[in-house]
């Protein structure tokens, strides 16, 4: 693969929490290409308060997922923006075997291969703990936790100096067993499709953050 980045195409899965979506930013940072989250584009959505926000905000709150029509058409807008010409980073989706299977089929159309496609594995406990200590700045949105990534001065954001702070409305225990066992149903089945495919690559999550990324970097052959 190229040690740029450019041209990459990289998918990453895993359960809730297994710290895909921190590893993908990272990757952004490191590559200079787009990293496309999912669900960050349904909650600006749910956010706006329209119509379709609002079917969304209530579909994401009991921690169920969005019609895939809703999704697909919102992600192939997305990737047809000039950021994406030289690559991308895309996370949580797909989320069934039949997303996977359009994601496919759509950039296939679009002359576009994956490159990869990193699930990050770790136990469903940690996971747990993961979920219920996450926070984010309310001003710019950099992620925070209770115990393992605790800003450095104690309620003053590290990235712009906010002093507000929020924790998702899904991020209760109830919700987050619920995305577990929506996980386990609907969106492990595309591992072994992508494993067929010949994309898949898998990686311990439940190292440091610093640590996580190294490994990731070496499957992506860009140390």
């Amino acid at each position: 693969m190229n040690k740029d980045g450019k041209g990459l195409h990289i998918v990453f899965t895993g359960a809730p929490g297994c710290g895909k979506g921190t590893q993908a930013r990272l990757l952004k940072e490191k590559l200079g290409i787009p990293h496309l989250s999912t669900g960050e584009m349904l909650r600006a959505e749910a956010a706006k308060g329209t119509p379709l926000g609002k079917q969304i905000k209530a579909l994401i709150d009991d921690g169920n997922l969005v019609p895939d029509e809703m999704i697909i058409k919102m992600l192939s807008s997305r990737i047809d923006a000039d950021d994406c010409k030289n690559g991308f980073i895309l996370d949580g989706f797909p989320r069934t075997l039949p997303q996977a299977e359009v994601l496919s089929g759509m950039l296939k159309e679009k002359g576009i291969t994956l490159d990869a496609v990193i699930e990050i594995q770790v136990p469903d406990e940690i996971i747990m703990e993961r979920i219920l200590g996450r926070y984010a700045c309310m001003k710019c949105g950099a992620g925070y936790h209770d115990k393992y990534q605790k800003p450095k001065v104690y309620g003053v954001c590290d990235v712009c100096g906010g002093t507000d702070f929020y924790r998702r409305v899904d991020d209760n225990r109830s919700t987050v067993q619920n995305r577990l066992v929506n996980y386990r149903a609907l969106t492990y089945p595309t591992i072994p499709y992508f494993e067929k495919e010949g994309l898949l690559r898998c990686v311990d999550g439940t190292g440091s953050i610093a640590a996580v990324s190294k490994k990731i970097d070496s499957l992506l052959g860009i140390a």
